[in-house]
């Protein structure tokens, strides 16, 4: 069973990994869209991630098996990629990739939930699974990247067959009914209404406040760096962008032995620092001499994404009452994934079109002050994060907790 629920988190990170990395750079360099399109192309995963918890409480919570939502969402997905990969207008395509977020988006969180529901201690074996979607996201951009295609459509086309190959695998998996199925549906079983209590909290508003703002600047890396490394003349930019995730698998085994000598304040702030320092390597270096810049950014991926992400999970775990942390949890995804990612797609965009040079066969970007704008704002955050936040709790016996 444990190896069958891994095979579907490669499948399901493969997807999104297909496409998501490198369509900034097909729709910029191919289809000349400008980095406020770009960003706004970027952003449909954000609406995705604000509605999906409402979709999935009605549909897999009360109404249908998670496995047969999972089979249809992607089945509709693969044809509104097939669909988006045709269009050259941006309002069009814009509405494709929208409603296929809509359907992705969704699976994410399903994914998670079909698997907690088949393994008997989900706290000490999930890790163990879910490990595998980042190694299908480090595969499919393997694959792109040598197959040279970034700058086209074929990596939607991919993603498209990816869907279709897991929506088959998905009904091969055990069946998973709605647990809730004879329970009203109520919108407070959606959104964590409850949680926003422990906002009160100041230690714990400013975690909220910081973990939003800091995805602001965040979203110029997802939305825009495989279209600046390709602008640059680097070579493989998919395939050297996995880097990013060898180095997340990587940093999960230091979280623990962090977490004892730093504790939670000092774990989130390096993470914060790292988007800095990352920042700062892409406005310098440069393919040649200074290609070690490029690699150092690429590599900080680990750090940016588990001392900031996967500590502040931990630290909602360890704060928010039993009965609160699963509303907790997705109070803040909403506001990372969801609203910080939105908001960060619209500021990237608008800031890459002020440093862009268009015209009727190309555009001609300056990124050396659009990476140290997003820097900047970054440290503005660390800064804040630092001077105002306060962690009350020691860190002894939290490794333990860490390393469940």
């Amino acid at each position: 069973m444990k190896w069958r629920l891994r095979l579907m988190m490669l499948f399901e990170y493969a997807i999104w990994g297909a496409w998501y990395v490198t369509v900034g750079t097909w729709l910029g360099k191919t289809l000349h869209f400008s980095g406020e399109q770009i960003g706004a192309v970027a952003g449909t995963t954000a609406i995705g991630a604000m509605i999906s918890p409402l979709f999935v409480g009605l549909l897999a919570d009360r109404l249908f098996d998670t496995r047969r939502v999972l089979a249809v969402l992607h089945i509709i997905g693969a044809v509104l990629l097939v669909v988006a990969a045709q269009q050259s207008s941006f309002l069009v395509l814009y509405a494709m990739l929208l409603a296929y977020s809509l359907c992705y988006m969704p699976t994410l969180a399903l994914t998670t939930s079909l698997a907690m529901r088949h393994i008997d201690d989900p706290g000490d074996e999930f890790g163990a699974i879910r490990v595998f979607g980042t190694i299908g996201w480090i595969v499919v951009g393997l694959i792109v990247g040598a197959w040279g295609v970034e700058a086209t459509a074929s990596p939607l086309h991919l993603a498209a067959a990816l869907s279709l190959v897991m929506a088959c695998y998905c009904l091969t998996l055990p069946a998973t009914p709605p647990l809730a199925r004879h329970q009203r549906f109520e919108l407070r079983h959606a959104f964590p209404f409850e949680s926003l209590e422990l906002l009160r909290d100041r230690s714990m508003a400013i975690f909220a406040l910081a973990s939003f703002l800091i995805c602001i600047p965040l979203q110029f890396y997802y939305a825009f760096t495989n279209l600046f490394l390709n602008d640059i003349g680097v070579v493989n930019a998919a395939g050297k962008m996995t880097g990013g995730q060898m180095s997340e698998l990587f940093c999960m085994l230091l979280i623990p032995w962090f977490f004892r000598h730093l504790g939670v304040k000092y774990m989130l702030a390096i993470g914060m620092l790292a988007w800095v320092l990352r920042y700062a390597m892409f406005a310098f270096g440069a393919p040649g001499e200074l290609m070690w810049m490029l690699w150092v950014g690429i590599v900080l991926h680990g750090i940016c994404f588990d001392f900031f992400f996967v500590v502040g999970q931990i630290y909602i775990d360890r704060e928010a009452p039993p009965a609160l942390r699963a509303a907790t949890q997705g109070l803040i995804t909403f506001l990372t994934y969801g609203l910080g990612m939105f908001v960060g797609s619209w500021v990237s965009g608008v800031v890459v079109d002020a440093h862009t040079t268009a015209n009727t066969q190309s555009a001609a970007h300056d990124w050396r002050p659009i990476w140290l704008f997003a820097g900047t704002c970054a440290a503005v955050v660390l800064v804040l994060f630092v001077l105002l936040f306060k962690d009350r709790k020691s860190t002894v016996g939290n490794a333990a907790t860490v390393a469940n």
